[in-house]
Formats: structure tokens, sequence, C-alpha cells
């Protein structure tokens, strides 16, 4: 029986512990808990055989670090994961309590088992497991752990912009990604990037009486939307001015292995999504539109009545919340330039507007021949016993264009999610064999990555 066998009941028991803290980085409330969890980490990372353990403080929720250097001339690795975890409402919709964690069948099911308390900590497990067996790691770890993932992640993203000597590193490695499906090990090598902001419309100096003023005043959600579909057409093509100029298209090999993965389009629309039409620029294909083009969306609008009943007023001012989703090579700082001057520019008579631009993270590409991603790639067919299949993700994780703009660094996301688990959604779940065979494969990656 291997040491992973042996242990597995207490992984699963140090797992639940975990799952048990309530680290909701939202929650104000929460903040005894948030150093709760990160303490938890702390310790775990000593339990693994790191030194120089230690929580970070700052503006925010503290870091937490590890290091073990004893690999000399050897690479070195920064295993990077979030303590924090998102809000469980709506709690009367999870089938056991989100902070109580409950096994059934071959999932564990909770709040931040997949999203990434449990992908966390398989990295922490992998080292303590080569350390327990071995006395020594045959590359160099640090460890960069943080608690404001969910919330923005602006004290690891201040620390890590300050370049300090700690994290020089060959590579980081993430698992804060998924498996395009159950049984088929997937590396992420792609990374949309993100610009939010507030598009704010104001008309007159207050709300005015449509019957007494309309077909004159300014109209501030009428001018919201004939800007938004100024920037975007019925077809899905973003129309700012200068924003295609930059995207890398999908190079022809991606495309040949995106044709392979195992799909069903018509399954995704009508079950997954729930939609009786997927959208987009239809000269593009599925995976095009979702890994590889940049998007514009809009999450909200507010502004005039929207009460029961009727009120027939003019308001005066209107606002809606907008992202773009980038691709290699945008720049989030010009992205938010283009839309400010194509809002300027659609902008109607009788009102002001403008992008007020809130937060954003870079677009990342890593090439799969990167020898760390080709040693991830291997590992994980290695213990999974199937090819590794590389994609692209639609969403964004900062901290992988932080550690790419400061560190210079690439990150390697070995998924072992699945696309089912409710992340961010009631009765979160992870797959425990994937759990197990997580840590092997990060295990067996330590020593393909020399």
């Amino acid at each position: 029986m291997s040491y992973f066998t042996e242990n597995r009941g207490r992984y699963l028991e140090e797992l639940k512990e975990f799952l048990r803290i309530p680290s909701i980085s939202t929650l104000p409330e929460h903040k005894g808990d948030i150093r709760r969890a990160a303490e938890f980490v702390a310790g775990k990372l000593r339990q693994a055989g790191m030194e120089g353990v230690e929580l970070i403080e700052g503006e925010g929720n503290p870091l937490v670090y590890g290091e073990w250097l004893g690999a000399k001339g050897k690479p070195t690795l920064l295993f990077y994961g979030h303590y924090d975890v998102q809000p469980a409402e709506p709690l009367e919709e999870w089938v056991s309590p989100p902070f109580e964690p409950a096994v059934r069948g071959e999932n564990i099911y909770a709040r931040g088992a997949a999203d990434d308390k449990g992908l966390t900590l398989i990295l922490i497990k992998a080292v303590e497991a080569v350390m327990a067996v071995r006395g020594s790691l045959p590359v160099n770890v640090k460890f960069l752990i943080e608690g404001e993932e969910e919330v923005g992640g602006e004290h690891i993203e201040r620390y890590v912009a300050s370049k300090p000597p700690r994290l020089t590193a060959d590579a980081a490695v993430i698992c804060d990604t998924e498996m395009f499906a159950p049984e088929l090990p997937t590396l992420c090598i792609g990374l949309r990037g993100i610009v939010y902001g507030e598009l704010v419309v104001k008309g007159a100096k207050q709300d005015l009486h449509s019957g007494v003023y309309g077909g004159a005043a300014p109209n501030p959600l009428m001018a919201v939307a004939e800007i938004l579909c100024a920037l975007k057409d019925r077809e899905g093509h973003i129309r700012i001015p200068g924003f295609h100029d930059r995207v890398r298209p999908a190079a022809e090999a991606e495309h040949a292995a995106w044709a392979r993965l195992p799909f069903d389009e018509k399954k995704y629309r009508d079950e997954e999504m729930g939609v009786i039409a997927l959208t987009g620029e239809a000269e593009y294909g599925l995976f095009d539109r979702l890994w590889a083009r940049p998007t514009l969306e809009v999450h909200g609008i507010r502004g005039g009545f929207t009460g029961e009943g009727a009120k027939t007023v003019i308001p005066a001012q209107a606002l809606a919340k907008v992202s773009a989703r980038l691709v290699a090579d945008q720049r989030p700082e010009e992205a938010v330039a283009q839309i400010q001057a194509a809002v300027a520019a659609a902008c109607p008579k009788g009102v002001t507007a403008e992008f007020r631009y809130l937060h954003g993270a870079a677009p990342s590409l890593v090439n799969p021949d990167n020898r760390f991603i080709r040693a991830a790639a291997q590992a994980m067919t290695e213990v999974f016993g199937n090819e590794t299949v590389y994609v692209r993700s639609g969403g964004s994780i900062p901290i992988v264009g932080a550690f790419d703009q400061s560190l210079g660094i690439p990150s390697v996301m070995m998924g072992f999610g699945l696309p089912d688990d409710n992340l961010h959604a009631p009765n979160e779940k992870l797959y425990l064999p994937n759990f197990y065979r997580g840590i092997e494969a990060v295990a067996r990656y330590l020593d393909l990555a020399l």
C-alpha cells in the first residue's frame, strides 16, 4: 500500500476540518474565521516540513508564506492557493449545511470544497507526502496562500507587485481550475483578463415628469441603451475602435486540439446553460468565443422607477454595470481608454456619459511547449491514465497575470475540479477521487519539474 493510500483517511479529515471554517472574505463578521483559516494553512505548511512559515500582514487579510529551499541548483516552484470562500446563500437550497462537510457517494459537499480549499490542500499534502517519504524534495518550493481571492485579491497583488526577493521562482503552480470532463486530465494554458466598470449617464438636475417634459427632456436610460448598442451590435461584434488590434488569434494546433475534446454543444446549450440559442460572433467557433475572443457584457442597469405600479418619470441619472473580458495580448489600461473614448463618441446630446473603471486584470497565455507545462501534463497523464488535454478558460484569475507581469514566471494550472462542482452556488462539491489523485499528480510533478 502506498503512502498516499495509507493516508487517505487523514487527508479527508483534515479537509473536513478546513471546510468547517466559514472564512467568508466578503463579510466583515467573519474576520476571526479568516484568521483561523490562515492559521490552519500555516499549521499545515509546518506539518508538511516547510520552513519560515509566517503570516504576512498588511492592508487586508493575511497572506500565508512557507518555503523549502534545500534543492540547491534545482528549479523553484511557487505554489498558490486561497483559503477564503464565497458566502453560502441561499442557505435553504443546500442539502446539508454549507460549513458542515458531508460525504455523499464519492463527493464531499461544503462551501469551499472545490474553490479553493480542497485544491489548495492538494498542493500542501503533495509536498508533505514527498517530504515524509524521502526527507527532502527534488525541487525548491515556496507557498503563497491568500485570503482575498473572492473579493479582488488586492493585498496579494500589491505584495507581488513589490517583487519581494522571497518570491523569486521559475514557475507558479495553481490548482484553481477544473478538468474539461471527468477522467480527462486537463491543463489550462490561457485565461481571459477583465475590465470592469460603470457606465454613468446624467441628464437633468432632477427626475422629470414625462407628461410635462417628455419629448424635450433627455432620457439617461435611453442614452444608456443607445451607448451600449453602439459598443456592441446584435451579432455580438464589439464596435469599440482599436479594441481588437492586439487580439492574438488561437493557433491552428489549438483549434485542432479543441476539435478533439469530448463536447456535446446541444447538451451544453439545453442542459448546462438552459437557453434556446447560443449567441456571439457567428464566424467564430464556440471555443473561440468562450476562450480566445474578447467580450463585452452588461451585468445590470439602474435608474428611474422600478417598483410596483406606475410612475411616469424621466430619470436624472442611469447606470449600467459593464465588463469586458480580454484575451492575449490585450492590455487592461489600454482597453479602459478605448471604452472611455467609445462611450464619449456614442453619447447622445443632452446628457453626459462616462465609463468609470472599477477593477481589472490582464489576460494570460502560456506556451504548451514550456518545460513546466509539459512536466505537469506528463504527471497528470501518468496518474489519471488518460492523455492530458490543453484548454483555455473564459474566466479570469488575476494572480496569474500578476505573476506574469511582476515576477516574469509562467503559471501551471493543474485542474482537479469538475464542471458540475457548483462553484459559488449551493451544494458546492469536490469529487474525492480527484482530490486523492491530485495529491499524487502534484507529488509526481515535483520529480518531473527538474
